[in-house]
C-alpha cells in the first residue's frame, strides 16, 4: 500500500517517494515499494468502511485499528466467494489502515503495521512512516481503493493488485493543523502490486509491494 501527497514541506518527499501506502493528490511516478500515503476519493459502495476504529483484536491477535475521524476509506472490493481470496483482501484492507494509524501515532515501529508487513515491505513501510514523523505530519482525507485482482497459490502465497484514487487525500501538519491540498492529476491514480504469504496464524502478510502513479489502468 502506499499513498501520499506529493510533498510534506516545500521540499519534495524524495526520501519517501519510493513507498506506496495510501496517498493523495498528485505524486511522482515511482515503481518502488510503498509509493503512496493518504487515502483517496470517497465513493458509494457496499464494501465502504468509514469507521475510525475499523477493526479490533481477534483470536490470532490482529491489532485494533484506531484512526483520527478525518480519515475515511472506501474499498470497492466485492467479495469473490472464495475464502482465501476474500481473506487476502480483508487482511490487505487492515494493513493499509494500520500504516495510516502508525503515521497518525507518529511511530515508525508501530506493532500494528508490523503485524501485516515483513521483510522488504516492512523496511520500505518503516521508511515511509518515518518520513511523516520527521516532518511532524500525518495523512487526512478520504481513501478509495478499487479494481482488485487477486490470485492465490497452492503454496500459501498470493498476489493482489489494485488501484487507489488519491484525489481527496492530503497531508496534515500536526502542530499547526494545516492541510496541504494538491490538485487532482493523472498521477493521483496509483496502481499497486503486492506479494503476500499466509503465516502460521493464518494471516496474509505482505512481503513486497510495488506501486506506480499515473497508471493508465486506474484512470477514471
Amino acid at each position: 500500500m502506499h499513498r501520499r501527497p506529493t510533498v510534506l514541506t516545500a521540499v519534495a518527499l524524495t526520501a519517501v517517494a519510493a513507498l506506496s501506502l495510501s496517498a493523495c493528490g498528485s505524486g511522482d511516478d515511482n515503481p518502488k515499494a510503498n509509493d503512496k500515503i493518504a487515502g483517496a476519493d470517497t465513493g458509494d459502495a457496499s464494501s465502504a468502511s468509514t469507521s475510525p476504529t475499523a477493526s479490533a483484536p481477534d483470536s490470532v491477535g490482529r491489532p485494533k485499528i484506531e484512526l483520527p475521524s478525518d480519515i475515511t476509506y472506501t474499498f470497492d472490493w466485492p467479495k469473490t466467494g472464495d475464502a482465501d481470496k476474500d481473506a487476502v483482501m480483508s487482511d490487505s484492507e487492515q494493513s493499509i489502515k494500520a500504516v495510516d494509524m502508525a503515521v497518525a501515532d507518529q511511530d515508525a515501529l508501530d506493532k500494528g503495521y508490523l503485524f501485516y508487513y515483513e521483510g522488504e515491505a516492512a523496511a520500505g513501510t518503516q521508511e515511509f512512516i518515518q518520513n511523516y514523523v520527521d516532518h511532524k505530519a500525518r495523512t487526512t482525507g478520504a481513501y478509495r481503493f478499487y479494481d482488485p485482482v487477486v490470485t492465490v497459490g497452492k503454496d500459501g502465497t498470493a498476489a493482489l493488485s489494485y488501484c487507489e484514487d488519491q484525489g481527496r487525500a492530503f497531508i496534515k501538519y500536526i502542530k499547526s493543523g494545516e492541510v496541504k491540498k494538491t490538485p487532482v492529476t493523472k498521477k493521483s491514480y496509483v496502481v499497486y502490486n503486492t506479494s503476500l504469504k499466509k503465516n502460521k496464524h493464518g494471516v496474509w502478510v505482505i512481503q513486497k509491494i510495488i506501486s506506480q502513479s499515473g497508471s493508465a489502468k486506474c484512470q477514471p
